[in-house]
């Protein structure tokens, strides 16, 4: 057995003590699930796009989207796709963890998953990529929470060809996977300016096109696009659940955008 993967966005990104982060993800989750289901949003939920942090304007916005997975039966794997925050490097990341820990207790790696795709030459094992990397330990206590039998496919993703990486996603995402991309939109403008490029990049993944879809755009832009491409080579379609920025929960100077996506 591999050690575990230690939390390292605990108390940055979501709460680190076990009762608070339980309490906010249902209340969030509440919340969500007490909200109508906007037009479109398809019975079965295959793929959803999330912001990566459960604190704030993000978790609501996350929040949209994990209340609409499920039902849990119904999902045996969750794949989480992220972008690297921290260290560069060519590919898609796998870890060598066997499970990855938050405050709430341990999730376990789908290990025969990983071993089914380690021929693809842009599949890499590396647990130096996810050693500090929030974005995909940021949607755990949502899956823990929503589909706690779930297993997961923990995928940093680096610099790659989308046709690689959605070749990657191709692979893992079947008919009992949820797929997760986990990314934030704009970043640093000032609001206005930030809604008006988060609207156009919502568009965009409502049209599943991912032409132009770069880094200005979404930081996890890499796998959005990739997600987008085998989204419509399977003739899914994408449908908006939340928009907004961080300043709805602070300054208006240098937002984060945010933006929640149910594929299906």
């Amino acid at each position: 057995m591999v050690d575990a993967r230690k939390p390292a966005a605990a108390g940055i990104f979501y709460p680190a003590n076990r009762e608070e982060l339980a309490q906010t993800v249902l209340r969030l989750l509440a919340a969500a699930q007490s909200a109508p289901a906007p037009a479109g949003v398809a019975r079965r939920v295959r793929a959803i796009v999330v912001p990566h942090a459960i604190t704030g304007a993000a978790g609501v916005t996350a929040a949209a989207a994990w209340a609409r997975v499920g039902p849990p039966e119904t999902i045996a794997r969750v794949l989480l796709l992220g972008p690297s925050h921290h260290v560069p490097f060519a590919g898609v990341a796998a870890p060598f963890a066997d499970s990855f820990a938050t405050p709430l207790g341990p999730v376990r790696v789908d290990r025969m998953a990983l071993e089914g795709v380690r021929h693809l030459p842009h599949v890499v094992f590396n647990d130096l990529p996810h050693e500090q990397e929030p974005s995909l330990e940021a949607q755990l206590p949502f899956l823990q929470t929503r589909l706690p039998a779930a297993t997961i496919v923990p995928l940093v993703v680096g610099d790659l060809p989308d046709e690689d990486c959605a070749q990657i996603i191709d692979a893992l995402w079947d008919a009992a996977t949820l797929a997760v991309v986990s990314t934030d939109l704009s970043r640093y403008f000032d609001a206005s300016t930030a809604a008006r490029l988060d609207e156009i990049t919502a568009r965009a993944i409502e049209r599943l096109d991912p032409a132009t879809l770069g880094e200005q755009q979404a930081c996890g832009h890499a796998g959005l696009r990739a997600l987008l491409r085998v989204a419509r080579a399977r003739h899914l379609r994408a449908v908006r659940l939340d928009l907004r920025t961080s300043a709805a929960s602070g300054s208006d100077d240098e937002v984060v955008g945010h933006g929640s996506f149910a594929i299906g």
